[in-house]
């Protein structure tokens, strides 16, 4: 059985036959990715990542590094149980995905990894995080409310309400702005990119850069939507992941 702490799911009986095992982007509630479950059904049981010191895990110490968060998922993942599982993240939890990628590539269980809302790893940390990581107070609360979107009444709050609802992704800004991409032998497991057409972060030759990262030739697939296409509809994720749990092949769109 997983970590509870570390790995989030729903019981589901019967267990279905394959694990994805997701990595939400910086800030965002892991426990809102569990919303997937009713939409795979019985194919892929759904687990999400919660790093310690973020939601239920806030009393904890917050991970030294993220290359070290990737390197003690990647120990619970492949000790949660024996089932076949591949690994989805976003943004920052693309990177997140592969560098426990890189701790998982080899074993027979791991079966893919889907990355999402990311240039390659070597292009990361993006010039955007790194500013952002340097902003405090209200010019970090102003910065993320543009980025994420976030309606009016969200600038006019006080600063410490604003503090509150985004430490969070403050802490995750730090730990993105932080990492340091190395140079390893590539992996041995598939590969699939998903970006939306209209992302401002990411541009086609930093994804195509992650061609570089799979001694599988990797698949990408461009999909309607800027960064957040994922919390409008999820549907461009799961209709990659659906084949995927089943070990069929996704053509590149």
């Amino acid at each position: 059985m997983p970590n509870e702490r570390w790995l989030l799911s729903h019981e589901l009986d019967p267990r279905p036959p394959v694990r994805i095992h997701c990595f939400p982007a910086a800030g965002v509630d892991p426990r809102s990715l569990l919303e997937w479950q009713p939409l795979l059904g019985d194919a892929a049981q759904v687990t999400v990542v919660c790093l310690p010191g973020r939601w239920h895990r806030a009393d904890e110490p917050p991970p030294a590094s993220l290359t070290g968060a990737a390197e003690t998922v990647a120990e619970e993942i492949a000790t949660a149980d024996d089932r076949p599982y591949l690994l989805f993240g976003h943004s920052m939890g693309a990177v997140l995905a592969f560098e426990a990628a890189r701790r998982l590539s080899g074993r027979a269980e791991f079966r893919h990894l889907v990355v999402s809302g990311s240039t390659a790893p070597r292009h990361n940390p993006s010039e955007y995080i790194l500013w952002a990581d340097g902003r405090h107070g209200r010019p970090f609360a102003e910065a993320a409310a543009r980025f994420l979107g976030l309606p009016a009444e969200f600038g006019a709050a006080p600063e410490e309400v604003q503090d509150l609802l985004l430490a969070d992704l403050r802490a995750d800004v730090g730990l993105f702005a932080a990492y340091r991409y190395e140079e390893a032998p590539p992996l041995v497991v598939p590969l699939s990119v998903i970006c939306g057409r209209d992302d401002p972060h990411v541009d086609l030759a930093r994804v195509q850069d992650w061609r570089r990262e799979s001694a599988v030739p990797a698949q990408i697939h461009w999909v309607e939507g800027d960064h957040f296409y994922l919390d409008h509809d999820p549907s461009a994720v799961l209709d990659t992941l659906r084949p995927l749990v089943r070990g069929e092949h996704v053509e590149v769109i």
